[in-house]
């Protein structure tokens, strides 16, 4: 870790305060913009997509209870993956950050929605939207940075048990929404310590058995005994469309949040109350986007743009793709790395931090800035 000049941009000592400044007030023109524009447009694109949702969903539902062939099966569980993965990513987790709150809609708004989530919804804004986007990747303070169990810098110390962090960074993929409400609910932090719970815990705890409850009534009951003789084969795709939804937004969280060269911060490193240029540099850092299709931006919820996401959390998804190239302007013009690959490298970045981080003597990576070349290291 690099100490931190004057200016808190940590691993950017190129940067003056005039150079954080100015990031600022054009970040802050950006994202004006994008306000000054929303309208009928945006109102239909995320209309559109919910009924898209809905009728994925039941037409999945559909064929899978009429499902007698191999063929039926396949087609009907990839489509409920997709409607699944539409709901959690680009739907779900847009419509909980208030992105779409300016239409006043009270069936498209961050205080009524309900997901196909174990994580209630209000444990999982408290913990991602306050907790994670106001301390993007400061050890000890954002609580997604490894979730509290893997080793992400090579700041943190080793310890044994990281060895093991490969195997759990699987297990995680698999039953992701189930490790994600354990830890919206804080739950995991007492499992950790081995202290007892606390009375706001308990009732953490309580609506995050309500809400499991009911996702897995929904999928592993509800739905199988409605198929009558095929249940076993609604039992089975239930089951593969929640996995490939869990390993998907693993992934796509992953090559956001993960791959090689993406910073993290200590808050020594930081000063003890950052400007709006500080925190804007600090997500800018701390983030990597993945290049790709139309497709892949909407199948991962627009966190294929994780960059422009970290800098604009409120602001609606579809927005993102398109001030992309003035974000990316902004990132060259000041000597900034904009870190952005294919699905494919970044993932396999991410996945080789974990190894690489799991064994001991992984030291610090060095680090060398050459101000005005976006992207040396």
């Amino acid at each position: 870790m690099i100490d931190a000049p004057p200016t808190g941009a940590a691993a950017a000592p190129h940067l003056g305060p005039e150079d954080v400044e100015a990031i600022g007030e054009r970040m802050d023109a950006i994202r004006a913009e994008v306000l000054e524009s929303l309208g009928a447009a945006d109102a239909r694109y995320i209309r559109r997509l919910v009924r898209a949702h809905t009728l994925l969903e039941v037409g999945a539902r559909v064929v899978l209870l009429g499902a007698r062939s191999r063929p039926a099966w396949w087609v009907g569980t990839a489509t409920l993956a997709v409607a699944k993965v539409l709901d959690n990513m680009e739907i779900g987790h847009n419509v909980l950050h208030g992105q779409w709150d300016w239409m006043r809609d009270p069936a498209i708004s961050s205080t009524t929605w309900r997901w196909d989530h174990v994580s209630p919804p209000d444990q999982w804004q408290r913990s991602h939207n306050v907790r994670h986007h106001a301390f993007t990747n400061i050890l000890g303070e954002d609580d997604d940075l490894g979730y509290g169990v893997m080793r992400v810098d090579e700041d943190q110390p080793w310890h044994p048990v990281h060895l093991l962090q490969p195997v759990w960074n699987l297990v995680t993929a698999c039953i992701f929404e189930y490790g994600i409400a354990l830890f919206d609910s804080r739950v995991g932090e007492s499992l950790r310590t081995g202290e007892p719970l606390t009375a706001e815990q308990r009732t953490d705890l309580r609506a995050l058995l309500l809400q499991a409850r009911r996702q897995l009534l929904k999928d592993f009951v509800i739905h199988p005994l409605a198929a009558g003789p095929g249940w076993r084969s609604t039992l089975s795709a239930n089951a593969t469309a929640c996995l490939l939804r869990n390993v998907w937004s693993h992934s796509v969280i992953m090559c956001g949040h993960f791959p090689e060269g993406v910073e993290t911060f200590t808050r020594s490193a930081l000063p003890q109350e950052e400007t709006r240029g500080e925190w804007y540099v600090r997500q800018m850092l701390g983030s990597a986007d993945i290049s790709g299709p139309p497709l892949l931006h909407l199948m991962a919820g627009n966190l294929s743009h994780q960059i422009e996401h970290h800098l604009f959390p409120d602001l609606p998804s579809n927005h993102y793709a398109r001030i992309a190239p003035t974000v990316r302007a902004v990132f060259d013009d000041h000597g900034l790395r904009y870190h952005v690959a294919p699905f494919h490298r970044q993932l396999a970045s991410a996945w080789h931090k974990v190894l690489r981080l799991s064994l001991p003597g992984a030291g610090v990576s060095p680090r060398r800035w050459i101000p005005g070349r976006a992207g040396s290291r």
